[in-house]
């Protein structure tokens, strides 16, 4: 494992000249934010349009980094300085993201400890941390995702050693780092409840209900969300900080079809407009425009039905409720994983305004079930390989077309391989002919994003390779999740 932090270190200090996204300004304006202000203003502050919109404690570890900052460039913390990209500032801030992700590459250990056989958990280990995905993302892109990964799987690890009351801390505190984990929230309240608030009396084949532990860990959870709160509710600042933290007045979709259940709906809404035009059916021409927008505002459909951010709770919820009354049933550590991973790919496929970087929150966990057996491993290459391609549009220059293509194929090479070997499967009998069939198609894909489109088109259509990358990821990814999800309520 150490081989393997200084090669993936090695790699990502190589990728700090690369592209960097908005991502690398809105965090550059957190450090101004929480270094130059009080904390009574850190929610309101609004000099710039990436306001401060994630949980207190990472609001506090921006804080921390600032003390560094200061050291390196104190320009940089300085709030009315929008845009600033110095050397320095940059050097500083891809660093930070490698240092970070040392908490993941911790989890990792402890995983490879806990998780029984050593070869297969290597090569997992390895497989995350040298993801494709968080190399985009983090290292290109721009995020912390690695530090949150990382705290998730020490949560996931304290569980697979029954200290469950540990592991419900450690969640508890990676939600006060990024909200959008309470996506597996509902695998976490259930699980805990029902393997640590009910225990079996020795002699006692019924487990009884124990409220002396559920007080102890609703004191513990309450404990973290008060240390986190608390200052901003004695400043008064509690509506502007949830005001912050759950926008309501965005749309159905983002302004890249993150690819979902609601791609393919709003893609199939494309289609209709060609038919309701040849035949003359009615149609709702303020929407034609709206699915180009996605950021701000009702989504709208031209002939479909207009969803509401009420009807995508109520499928996330009845599909969740599906997962979960299995894990109800039988609480042990294999359903929670699986149910916790299928409550994230319900809150993904039909939750609202999802951005396409959330299918990550998928791939690490999944990652760590992934040689269990072949129906996995399947699952794994094809929900990995429609993952990774749907992060691709996130990185738009030519320059960094053959990072993202090399990495994921080396990492494919690297690990499926191992996998297969470790459940004596021939990787020529692993996959159906559709699924090899479907990844093909992703090089096909590809090579029309790259240049068959402009070749074809010129700069018309300039939509099309964004809908197109959209559309045919959410195939791979809903069968993905139509596979895992029969496997896990019918096995």
């Amino acid at each position: 494992m150490r081989n393997l932090l200084i090669i993936s270190t090695l790699i990502k200090l190589l990728l700090i000249p690369s592209y960097r996204s908005t991502d690398f300004e809105v965090h550059r304006n957190w450090l101004a934010i929480t270094h130059s202000l009080p904390i009574s203003k850190w929610y309101i502050e609004n000099t710039s349009e990436w306001t401060l919109d994630y949980p207190p404690f990472f609001a506090w570890f921006e804080k921390s980094l600032s003390m560094f900052a200061r050291l390196t460039d104190p320009e940089m913390l300085k709030i009315d300085n929008l845009g600033y990209e110095s050397t320095e500032t940059i050097i500083f801030q891809r660093l930070t993201v490698i240092v970070s992700e040392l908490v993941l590459y911790w989890a990792l250990l402890r995983y490879v400890k806990y998780f029984g056989n050593k070869y297969v958990n290597y090569v997992l280990a390895g497989s995350l941390l040298l993801h494709p995905g968080l190399i985009i993302v983090d290292h290109i892109h721009f995020q912390y995702n690695g530090l949150l990964y990382g705290i998730l799987v020490l949560s996931i690890v304290e569980a697979k050693r029954n200290n469950l009351l540990g592991s419900g801390i450690l969640f508890a505190i990676l939600l006060n780092f990024k909200h959008i984990y309470l996506y597996t929230a509902p695998a976490y309240f259930v699980y805990l409840f029902k393997a640590y608030c009910f225990v079996q009396p020795n002699g006692s084949s019924k487990a009884q209900f124990s409220l002396k532990r559920l007080t102890i860990l609703g004191g513990f959870v309450i404990a973290v969300f008060g240390i986190s709160f608390s200052p901003f509710i004695y400043l008064g600042q509690l509506p502007a900080l949830f005001q912050r933290l759950f926008p309501f007045t965005r749309g159905l979709c983002h302004a890249y079809w993150a690819p979902n259940f609601w791609a393919l709906y709003a893609g199939f809404d494309r289609v209709l407009i060609i038919f309701a035009k040849k035949f003359g059916w009615s149609l709702n021409e303020e929407a034609i425009s709206s699915m180009t927008r996605g950021y701000v505002g009702d989504t709208q459909f031209a002939v479909l039905p207009t969803i509401e951010a009420i009807h995508t709770l109520i499928i996330t919820v009845v599909v969740q409720l599906v997962v979960l009354q299995k894990l109800w049933r039988k609480p042990t550590f294999d359903h929670f994983l699986s149910s916790l991973i299928l409550c994230t790919f319900a809150s993904y496929l039909f939750g609202w305004h999802v951005h396409e970087k959330a299918i990550m929150i998928v791939l690490i966990p999944y990652g760590l079930m992934a040689a269990n057996n072949r129906a996995n491993l399947r699952v794994l290459i094809i929900l990995s390989a429609a993952g990774i391609v749907s992060l691709y549009p996130l990185l738009f220059r030519p320059a960094e077309t053959p990072i993202k293509i090399i990495s994921t194929l080396l990492w494919f090479c690297a690990v499926i391989p191992g996998l297969a070997y470790s459940i004596k499967t021939p990787l020529k009998e692993l996959l159906s002919t559709i699924e090899k069939n479907y990844l093909a198609g992703l090089f096909l894909l590809q090579a029309y994003t790259g240049f068959g489109h402009s070749l074809l088109f010129g700069d018309r259509l300039e939509f099309l390779p964004l809908m197109v990358t959209s559309l045919y990821c959410a195939l791979g990814i809903m069968y993905g999740w139509a596979f895992f999800m029969l496997n896990y309520l019918c096995n």
